[in-house]
């Protein structure tokens, strides 16, 4: 599918989607619980594929308007009597990796060709030593991957420099364990609210886990706890409104967003980031509103560590901006569905946007943005970024625009309801 996209404006005011992230760990946990119900949940190609993993493994999911019934395994997963394909979501092969360890039986995981090229070794690593036998079967830490169970509580290091879904996949199932298990994080820990988000849910499941932070961070997670998610609210999702606030910093036009509560998301960082660059924006934590003003936009330098999925929407917002933008400590954002900082240089140089692209850092020469017909890399965050970008140059075409229904389903329906000119187009 294309989308081309034409020089347009927002206005008005909108819902943000319910959390990817959010919703991922609420599905896992519930069907890790007895019976739970889930509000507002997330429905998109991602969490799609951890619903009927989890369904695979045992739980029972019902569909009931906007809410997910489900009868969990109550910590007991069962052995799948099929290969579980994840499609594109790394969060579904990650945590389902870490669930089918508390099995008997063995478990075979893979998924679209950039799951299969998607780094896994740390987690299966730190999962042997744990007691589970888990292999990649090309020897290459990626899909597809086979793990036979029996999951033991113990004392493991794992890398956190290259994705922190290897630890909350460890979070999510050691506290089912027979025994308590420590785990201590090696090297700089990236994308860490995103463990905080995980810890969130399993504190409202009555989960407990301890954190030493000091020098070196360090899990202390109880064995035979027992999850109890009876009813959970998803939160609006700051990952996807970072685009609804981002087009109208862009194009100097305001906006309201609806569903944007106080939580552990570290996307929430996307506010200060338009403050910081000139736009006027007021958020109203007590109701949940987000209101962008644009305005005149210079250059910062934001540090990607702990928000990875921002990277691509601050590139843009880099290529209106006077002056340079500096994205650093960015070498994890080139592990997601693509080399993020590769295809987000490639195609502003499309657009006539001077960048330069180094191992860990992207500098980004605010200019003039073309028009120009350019590769979404089969990425949702990719195709929704270089959307805002064609608002700004008209006449832009984007290919492999299906790429959003892993993440934000009705995105275009979103942007051309508050006045984007999006056209859909087969390929």
């Amino acid at each position: 599918m294309k989308v081309t996209v034409g020089r347009s404006g927002v206005h008005g005011e909108i819902f943000a989607p319910p959390s990817k992230s959010y919703t991922h760990r609420a599905i896992t946990v519930a069907a890790l619980s007895k019976e739970s119900i889930i509000h507002r949940p997330l429905i998109s190609a991602d969490t799609q594929s951890t619903i009927k993993a989890c369904e695979m493994l045992g739980a029972y999911i019902e569909k009931d308007g906007d809410k997910l019934l489900i009868s969990g395994v109550d910590g007991e997963p069962q052995t799948p009597d099929n290969v579980i394909d994840v499609g594109n979501s790394g969060t579904t092969l990650r945590f389902m990796t870490a669930v089918s360890a508390l099995g008997q039986g063995t478990t075979v995981l893979t998924g679209d060709n950039s799951i299969r090229s998607r780094p896994n070794g740390p987690l299966l690593n730190v999962l042997n030593d744990l007691g589970v036998q888990s292999i990649s079967t090309r020897g290459n830490g990626c899909a597809p991957i086979v793990v036979t169970g029996g999951l033991k509580g113990a004392i493991a290091k794992i890398d956190g420099s290259i994705s922190s879904q290897f630890i909350s996949a460890l979070l999510l199932a050691c506290p089912l364990t027979k025994n308590s298990t420590t785990l201590s994080i090696k090297g700089e820990l990236k994308s860490r609210p995103y463990i905080d988000v995980t810890l969130d849910i399993l504190e409202k499941a009555g989960v407990e886990i301890y954190l030493e932070d000091n020098q070196n961070l360090k899990f202390i997670i109880p064995g035979s706890q027992k999850y109890r998610l009876k009813e959970y609210t998803v939160p609006g999702d700051f990952s996807s409104a970072s685009y609804l606030l981002a087009a109208a910093a862009m194009t100097d036009t305001k906006i309201k967003v609806n569903n944007l509560y106080p939580s552990m998301q570290g996307d929430v960082a996307i506010i200060d980031i338009l403050k910081e660059m000139g736009a006027n924006v007021y958020w109203n934590k007590e109701e949940g509103t987000v209101e962008v003003n644009g305005g005149k936009l210079h250059g910062i330098t934001m540090d990607a560590g702990a928000t990875p999925d921002l990277v691509p929407t601050v590139a843009v917002l880099g290529a209106v901006a006077e002056g340079e933008t500096v994205i650093t400590n960015a070498e994890h954002v080139r592990y997601k569905e693509t080399d993020r900082l590769h295809a987000m240089a490639v195609e502003l140089n499309k657009m006539g946007i001077s960048t330069s692209e180094e191992k860990d850092k992207l500098t980004i020469k605010g200019g003039e943005l073309k028009g120009a017909d350019v590769h979404g890399w089969h990425d949702h965050r990719i195709v929704m970024s270089l959307t805002l970008a064609g608002m700004i140059a008209g006449d832009t075409t984007i290919d492999t625009a299906e790429a959003i229904f892993i993440s934000y389903p009705n995105f275009f329906d979103s942007m051309r309801s508050i006045g984007a000119d999006v056209i859909l187009s087969e390929q």
